[in-house]
């Protein structure tokens, strides 16, 4: 997710120790609640309590050699909670920007006295500790080669969403871990939140009837926006192993840190990052696999023109865009608006399930939701509940999740093949938006169907020396 470059936050690195001492918020609904109503928490509460993804390790005194490719932000914050479970030796520390890199390590240190190795080449690293575990944190271009590296190694992965830059990319991966046989955990973290999961358990009860549309969306605030000029990289920073496999471009401080997911030739913009937790709800909650057909469009009718020039550059991918995904029995529906503020809706984020007996909110930092059909009955609503409240996510259930599975040998909670099937739609949505048509996918074969200029993106040519992945 973050870059192992400039997508350092010195924002996160100033709150070392702050971020793991928060303790769970504790579950709270609102007054005026039925018996039937309270009964249905209580069960939810109950089984979320005993649910096996926060089952204690088996095997305590067991510390897994772990290393971090990819010392930004993210980065940083899941290496944090590697230390904290009292499993994981920081054994080795790779990023191609020395700032971050040093400033992970420094906190490492603090944190368990135990001096990590640094390495500007992955490769090389993999090669000269052999960790049992790696954490890949990079930009979304970067995520590949490296994942497919670590599981060929014998390493045990954890790489940030959505798995990849392209879906092929993506197909690469899944066939990788498929053949290591290693235990492999994707960053959707709210596939083990708390009131996530108990919404989910909500919606699956039937209390919202059958669901025939989802609306996801993501509201932000912007405005027209001006170029950045280009300038050398900053001090310390390999700007071509930055950029790898992708296209190589001046650097400009929009890029980083962070604002690679707003460039295409290194992310998907806002469908690719934000899209894909919730696509992945919506294929968490239903039985469907995959869509019959995709279809997005959008542009920057705010933001303005991209630039890219030799001189300056804006970022390029869209401030509105809308993706429309048609399974069998329901339809899906993803927007963005990165401008207007949307103070007009009670929720900005997160996803509407519209049944035939209400309508559901899963929300983010407001909990979820359900509004009754039947206007006499009580509004239903739980807070949220994150083991880290500033930045609003569930990592240390996520991490704790991976090492069980690692020790019990079952699939993670955001395993690859259901991760892998989440970021392909976000992926689909971008191939659509780029061509200006529908899509019909095989999800089975996963390929599209009788369209060959849409499959040809479904990869794209690597920048040599980079190798496309085989997987």
């Amino acid at each position: 997710m973050e870059t192992w470059l400039s997508s350092t936050s010195e924002r996160s690195n100033n709150r070392l120790q702050n971020k793991n001492k928060n303790a769970m918020q504790s579950r709270a609904f609102t007054a005026g609640e039925t018996p039937n109503r309270r009964q249905f928490l209580k069960t939810t509460t109950a089984a979320a309590i005993s649910f096996p993804f926060l089952s204690l390790s088996a095997n305590p005194a067991k510390r897994y050699r772990t290393a971090l490719i990819g010392c930004g932000w993210w980065g940083a914050n899941i290496v944090r909670e590697a230390v904290a479970s009292q499993r994981c030796k920081i054994v080795g520390l790779c990023d191609v920007y020395r700032r971050p890199l040093q400033s992970t390590a420094d906190e490492v240190k603090n944190l368990n006295g135990d001096p990590a190795k640094l390495f500007d080449d992955y490769q090389e690293m993999l090669a000269t500790l052999r960790p049992e575990i790696v954490i890949v944190a990079t930009p979304d271009h970067w995520h590949a080669l490296p994942s497919i590296a670590a599981l060929e190694s014998g390493a045990h992965l954890f790489v940030e969403k959505p798995t990849s830059h392209t879906i092929a990319e993506s197909q690469a991966m899944l066939r990788a871990a498929q053949a290591s046989d290693r235990v492999v955990q994707v960053g959707l973290h709210r596939r083990i939140g708390p009131h996530h999961r108990s919404g989910m358990d909500f919606i699956r009860s039937g209390k919202v009837g059958r669901i025939g549309m989802i609306r996801m969306f993501v509201t932000g605030a912007g405005g027209k926006e001006q170029p950045a000029p280009n300038a050398p990289p900053p001090g310390g920073m390999n700007w071509n192993q930055w950029c790898g496999p992708a296209p190589w471009r001046p650097y400009n401080r929009k890029l980083t840190p962070g604002g690679w997911r707003n460039f295409l030739d290194y992310a998907n913009g806002t469908l690719g990052d934000w899209g894909v937790h919730w696509l992945d709800q919506v294929l968490w909650w239903t039985e469907e696999k995959y869509p019959q057909t995709v279809f997005s469009s959008g542009g920057r009718p705010i933001f303005g023109p991209a630039i890219a020039t030799k001189e300056e550059a804006t970022t390029d991918a869209p401030d509105t865009q809308i993706a429309v995904y048609n399974f069998e029995s329901f339809t899906a529906v993803w927007e963005h608006k990165k401008y207007s503020g949307n103070h007009s809706e009670k929720h900005k984020i997160g996803a509407y399930f519209y049944g035939d007996k209400g309508v559901f909110h899963m929300g983010w930092r407001d909990g979820w939701t359900f509004y009754p059909k039947d206007d006499k009955e009580p509004t239903i609503r739980q807070e949220p509940n994150f083991s880290d409240p500033i930045d609003g996510n569930n990592l240390k259930q996520l991490w704790q999740d991976f090492l069980d599975a690692i020790e019990q040998r079952r699939p993670t909670a955001a395993n690859i093949e259901t991760s892998h099937r989440a970021s392909v739609l976000p992926l689909l949505g971008m191939i659509s938006f780029r061509l200006g048509r529908s899509l019909r996918w095989d999800g089975r074969r996963e390929q599209i169907l009788n369209d060959t200029e849409a499959n040809k993106l479904m990869r794209r040519p690597y920048r040599k020396p980079w190798n496309y992945p085989k997987g």
